[in-house]
């Protein structure tokens, strides 16, 4: 039998078999191309289920403030306010980027989730992913994040460290005496743990301070992600999971399918300081180690994990997988190792 050039096998395909394919790649910027190809594929795309949103775009610095990286410092600027009284207005950037009403140039207009969501009538899982991280953390710094919400926040995990590095990779690049002697010193200043105290490394050089920025610094971004979900999870009552996060997996906010209805179900409530949902008070568990070698050669400086329930709920054992789950990689490991080491209980009001 000869190949008939002449006929497009692709429109011998059921239009099912067509959705399925665009549910695997689910990217909304591939899915405007092809609604663009045909009358056909146009009515097939709006009934795709899994969607990718990647918000690749700087908005305008002068309605935003955002740096020349393109990323937001408002939660800097608004830590700075708490603890400084300096304020410059936080969370611009995230309105504009997350919020279909609110005006944005033209050049960019079309990357708002919220206006090219509207073409989707049928979606369940969406995933969208800004452009960078909120926390402008310096280099050198790990700070990661997950936080799972309902109508108000239910759980957060934060890891951190004051400096990550590699002494094998070091010792190739001729960096190594340096760190080798650090490391000797701090292994020496673990056995403080011992008695039941945290280690004076946790207080000195500004070391507490610092893993309470992280901690409300992370709080902050999560909050005000969930607050400017708001439009696309009421105008999208097919959703049933949703994922924000950032190009530099810095923080990850999860909604599963009885979060979302809650969320739709309950009033929100919002912060009177700033266009965030508000942060219930807080039960804390932290985890600490001034020196955390991964079995990979990771080392970990200041290592600190931090589990985060509200009041209301009971305080139990956390889960291990719970908590490395929240991570993939190395700091998946690391949090599983913290997780094992002495607990700190803490508590913070509603803010």
């Amino acid at each position: 039998m000869g190949f008939n050039s002449s006929v497009d096998h692709f429109d011998t395909l059921p239009d099912s078999l067509v959705l399925l394919i665009f549910n695997k790649f689910g990217d909304i910027k591939a899915l405007g191309r092809c609604r663009a190809v045909s009358k056909r594929l146009s009515s097939i795309v709006p009934q795709v289920q899994t969607v990718v949103v990647k918000v690749d775009c700087v908005i305008s610095s002068e309605e935003t403030n955002l740096n020349n990286s393109g990323k937001t410092r408002g939660v800097w600027s608004y830590l700075m306010r708490i603890m400084m009284g300096s304020f410059v207005r936080p969370w611009q950037a995230l309105q504009h980027v997350l919020g279909p009403k609110k005006s944005m140039v033209a050049e960019v207009s079309h990357h708002s989730p919220g206006e090219v969501l509207k073409n989707f009538k049928e979606v369940q899982n969406l995933r969208i992913e800004l452009p960078g991280g909120e926390l402008g953390i310096e280099d050198g710094v790990l700070l990661k994040w997950k936080a799972v919400f309902g109508s108000t926040l239910e759980s957060c995990v934060i890891l951190g460290a004051s400096s990550v590095f590699n002494p094998a990779k070091d010792k190739r690049d001729g960096n190594c005496d340096s760190e080798k002697s650090w490391l000797l010193q701090e292994n020496g200043a673990s056995e403080d743990e011992d008695t039941g105290n945290i280690p004076e490394s946790f207080y000195t050089n500004g070391g507490l301070k610092l893993r309470v920025v992280w901690t409300i610094s992370s709080l902050i971004a999560a909050s005000a992600r969930h607050y400017l979900l708001q439009n696309i999870i009421s105008e999208h009552p097919t959703l049933e999971n949703l994922i924000l996060t950032d190009s530099d997996q810095q923080g990850v906010l999860c909604m599963n399918k009885s979060q979302l209805q809650e969320f739709r179900d309950k009033p929100l409530a919002a912060s009177a300081s700033s266009n965030r949902t508000q942060v219930p008070a807080l039960n804390m568990k932290l985890w600490y180690a001034p020196c955390l070698e991964l079995p990979c050669g990771m080392v970990l400086k200041g290592a600190t994990l931090v589990s985060i329930r509200p009041c209301e709920y009971p305080i139990c054992k956390e889960i291990d997988g719970y908590l490395a789950g929240a991570f993939e990689g190395p700091f998946k490991t690391a949090a599983s190792l913290l997780s094992k080491r002495r607990t700190y209980l803490l508590e913070m009001n509603s803010f």
